[in-house]
């Protein structure tokens, strides 16, 4: 039972930390490209 819950409370944290992540991950591609082409120029 208390496994159970365990396994439900850690995907629903997995799950968080995935959509807290993603907006950071796009605001670092967008710099790093943003990077690359002014490197560029």
């Amino acid at each position: 039972m208390f496994r159970a819950i365990a396994d439900v409370l850690r995907q629903i944290g997995s799950a968080i930390a995935t959509v807290v992540t993603l907006p950071f991950r796009a605001v670092a591609r967008l710099f790093d490209g943003a990077s690359s082409t002014a490197r560029r120029a």
